[in-house]
């Protein structure tokens, strides 16, 4: 894998510095269709991340990319709901030094290593005025947990921070029928260029089902919540008739596969795998992570979101996929496999898989401008 110092990389290619968020793998992972395209693109592609990141990206693209490591925000998590929403406020003042860092680094960076775009999931320090900076979110609004005042704040504070961007890439579909709800599309949009992408999702669209899972459960996002669901789930998945899977969402633990009574157990499963056991199973139970939501709803399966404790983004998107019968939703404080696998059976579902390639454009057009640029 090439290091800093032995980037080498072809002058006359398009070279991305691509970054996503540490929060979780999600941003990482929906990271993927783009980074795919920029290589069907001829681009050169610089990833800024942090070493789980690293390991997750160099199984899908072994080879492929540079990595330059960039220390995430490390974010510390509550057992309960309020428990959450509180350590997130008490690390307010830590987020925005690691932004000033991811500022500082970038400035840095940018002496030693010529680069033609920056693409920024969700890092709000990545950004420059001499070349493209394309900031990526789904939470334009943001919902903090803690009444519409507070979220008006943090939008404004948020339209501050994407506003020293070029453009706004946003990944969702615009108007109804969105995965987002307000949080992509709220009334008022920042300053600069928004344009709407689609959905992103690494998986392929299901074809024929090969080998069928009764039920399949991913876990995802940061711990502690992620073991406290891992641990509840289990007990009650043991007796659980059919085919069960587990995917505990654990990419540095290798992939080691535990098989306890009907229970297939994976500590992680990489793209490939992950799209099979999703397009076999009849009804899966999740996160309500966005990157999670785009898969599901890319591939048209049947649901069961319990948002993780004190994220109210997730619990705003399970709500609002739960209203939009593309998923059934329940907290964790009432989850019971039994009752909420009742419950799902009567659920009226309308769901079908989503087309999910808006960003090629999106990509393509960014392409075409830096070439212009370059032969400026």
């Amino acid at each position: 894998m090439a290091e800093l110092n032995n980037f080498n990389i072809p002058s006359q290619k398009p070279i991305v510095l691509l970054s996503p968020l540490d929060w979780g793998l999600g941003h990482t992972t929906r990271c993927i269709p783009i980074i795919h395209e920029l290589l069907q693109q001829g681009c050169s592609i610089i990833i800024a991340c942090n070493s789980t990141q690293k390991v997750l990206l160099a199984r899908e693209f072994p080879g492929l990319i540079t990595y330059v490591h960039l220390a995430g925000y490390n974010l510390k998590y509550g057992k309960k709901r309020w428990g959450t929403i509180v350590r997130i406020i008490l690390q307010t003042p830590k987020i925005l030094i690691r932004i000033n860092n991811e500022k500082s680094w970038l400035n840095i960076f940018l002496k030693s290593q010529h680069v033609d775009c920056i693409i920024s999931d969700n890092r709000y320090g990545l950004y420059t005025s001499n070349i493209p900076s394309i900031f990526i979110t789904h939470q334009l609004y943001i919902k903090t947990g803690l009444g519409k005042v507070a979220d008006r704040l943090v939008q404004w504070l948020n339209y501050r921070r994407i506003n020293r961007f070029s453009n706004c890439w946003v990944p969702d579909r615009k108007g109804t029928k969105t995965l987002a709800g307000r949080l992509s599309n709220p009334v008022t949009l920042p300053n600069i260029p928004v344009q709407y992408i689609g959905g992103l999702s690494r998986l392929k669209a299901c074809s024929a089902t090969t080998n069928p899972i009764q039920l399949l459960v991913i876990l995802s996002g940061p711990e502690p919540q992620r073991s406290i669901f891992e641990n509840l789930l289990l007990k009650e998945l043991e007796q659980q008739p059919g085919k069960t899977v587990l995917v505990r969402g654990l990419p540095g633990e290798g992939e080691a596969v535990q098989v306890k009574n009907n229970i297939t157990i994976y500590n992680h499963a990489p793209a490939g795998l992950l799209n099979k056991l999703m397009c076999n199973a009849e009804l899966v139970i999740s996160r309500s992570g966005y990157t999670t939501v785009m898969d599901l709803l890319k591939l048209g399966k049947k649901s069961i979101l319990v948002p993780t404790p004190g994220q109210a983004e997730q619990e705003y998107v399970a709500a609002h996929l739960h209203n939009e019968q593309l998923a059934y939703t329940i907290s964790q404080a009432q989850f019971n496999l039994q009752n909420s696998l009742a419950a799902a059976s009567k659920f009226p579902y309308q769901v079908s898989p989503w087309p999910m390639d808006d960003y090629e454009k999106a990509i393509q057009e960014l392409i075409d401008q830096i070439k212009e640029s370059k032969q400026k």
